[in-house]
């Protein structure tokens, strides 16, 4: 599914990759229950998941799909998706109910571009490991030696603000440098065949392309990045989430609980991953050795949306998101 945003996205070319989403992914009705007074429209939410992360764990662990459905709650699981502009194009096209935990980034370039989305709740996992990575034999082992090559980052996203303030921070002209931009099971072959000198990406793809393509890094997010510009987000349309308030705060309240375990069992947690990444043993372990961490926050904590704001404008004034938007206006009334 194609990425979305572009250097002036518009409404008409997000709904129209929002469509092709639809398309994809087939029509899914929804029951035709309506319990508004409690809340709740639907008794099922179909959510997003993709081949790393919260949300695969989730699904393949068991234990969130019971405890929605102690609430009468029946979970649907849609994917698996590349990334999260993906998923947020799968929302505002009707056929899912959530993004699948990711970026802010994207959510707020799709929001520009005009999508009905709000946030529900945000994340912050520890430790941060997006990296910009270069082949060993390539001769690029520092930001400076990027002039004049070529980087793999995701339009509007973690692989993008990477790179950007990684030239920043290097004191690099960013027009020195070739932006390629491509979603990650497109930018992986790019890099191993050579036809971009390196790519700036989040785990596990940055770790298992390190390990396979004998890579290196060259510029790591929770060593070399001085602050944080982006977040993990669940969104949803803002007419689910006023039609289904009490849904929403029960899958929120479910992530919450399969973060507090991931956070708590993170050897189970990557085991449980790498089965479904298909990754080596090298790589899971390398997982297991960093014991992730989870911290979710609610749309109504004032000071992480202030920390947000921030990062939004920053992104903004480097043209990473082509104009402003106002954190505030965008998030679900729970």
């Amino acid at each position: 599914m194609p990425d979305f945003s572009s250097a002036n996205p518009s409404r008409r070319r997000f709904l129209g990759s929002a469509a092709a989403g639809l398309g994809m992914l087939g029509s899914f009705g929804l029951p035709k229950t309506a319990r508004s007074a409690t809340g709740r429209t639907t008794d099922t939410v179909r959510l997003t998941w993709g081949l790393s992360g919260l949300n695969l764990i989730a699904k393949e662990r068991g234990e969130f799909d019971k405890l929605l459905a102690k609430d009468g709650i029946k979970v649907e699981w849609l994917g698996p998706f590349p990334n999260h502009a993906p998923t947020l194009q799968a929302v505002t096209g009707g056929s899912t109910d959530f993004s699948f935990g990711g970026s802010t980034t994207p959510a707020l370039a799709a929001i520009i571009a005009g999508s009905p989305l709000v946030f529900t709740q945000f994340v912050v996992y520890e430790p941060r490991t997006t990296a910009i990575i270069a082949k060993d034999d390539s001769g690029i082992n520092k930001i400076e030696d990027l002039v004049g090559k070529s980087v793999a980052v995701n339009r509007s996203g973690l692989g993008e603000f990477l790179l950007v303030a990684a030239l920043e921070k290097h004191k690099v002209d960013r027009s020195a440098v070739k932006f390629v931009y491509l979603n990650p099971p497109d930018a992986a072959p790019a890099l191993a065949s050579g036809k971009v000198d390196a790519w700036s990406m989040w785990s596990p793809g940055v770790d298992i392309a390190r390990l396979e393509y004998k890579a290196h890094d060259i510029f790591l997010e929770g060593r070399d990045l001085d602050f944080q510009i982006d977040y993990t987000s669940y969104l949803t349309t803002r007419k689910f989430a006023t039609d289904n308030p009490a849904l929403v705060r029960a899958v929120n309240d479910a992530f919450r609980a399969e973060g507090k375990w991931i956070s708590e069992n993170s050897k189970d947690a990557e085991y449980i991953a790498q089965k479904a990444g298909k990754y080596s043993d090298q790589v899971r372990d390398q997982f297991i050795a960093l014991k992730r961490q989870y911290r979710y926050f609610p749309v109504n904590d004032e000071r992480f949306l202030a920390d947000l704001q921030k990062a939004a404008d920053w992104l903004v004034a480097r043209k990473v998101l082509p104009e402003p938007v106002k954190i505030t206006d965008h998030l679900a009334q729970l």
